[in-house]
């Protein structure tokens, strides 16, 4: 029989890498979880060091806390993650990657073009605002997102 190891919450802030606070923001939003000791100190088994890591790589990536916090709901408490879950959890994401790197390549290739025009006109910006649509919507800031 495999003995559990439990390790404070400092230890795991040092091993991971991870502020003591994250790991008690983690725990409050229920992406990974603790157990008490009889002196009712929060005691985190190793794999929640694998789920830290995991929250760090897809946060890099820009997945919302959310989406990891799905993704790892369906990993079995106590058991580690392992590179068959990852790859079920990766393979989940990259589709939302995809869409966000080819949004962002859009972006920067209108940007390009725009750089060099100095036209800084609110009304004839073809790429900010086309045909002046923020002014037909009336006074105050505006959110556009780039038209395909």
């Amino acid at each position: 029989m495999r003995k559990i190891i439990e390790f404070s919450v400092g230890e795991v802030s040092r091993r991971a890498g991870v502020p003591i606070s994250t790991i008690h923001f983690y725990e409050e939003k229920g992406l990974i979880r603790s157990l008490r000791n009889k002196a009712n100190h929060r005691r985190y088994t190793s794999d929640v060091l694998r789920k830290l890591s995991i929250i760090k790589v897809a946060q890099k990536t820009g997945i919302p806390l959310k989406e990891i916090k799905e993704a790892l709901n369906s990993v079995p408490d106590g058991e580690k993650v392992n590179k068959r879950h990852w790859q079920r959890l990766s393979r989940n994401w990259q589709a939302d990657l995809d869409a966000r790197i080819d949004q962002l390549t859009n972006l920067r290739n209108l940007l390009e073009g725009c750089i060099g025009c100095g036209c800084l006109s609110l009304t004839d910006c073809w790429m900010l605002n086309p045909g002046d649509k923020l002014g037909r919507d009336g006074p105050g800031p505006r959110l556009l997102e780039l038209e395909e």
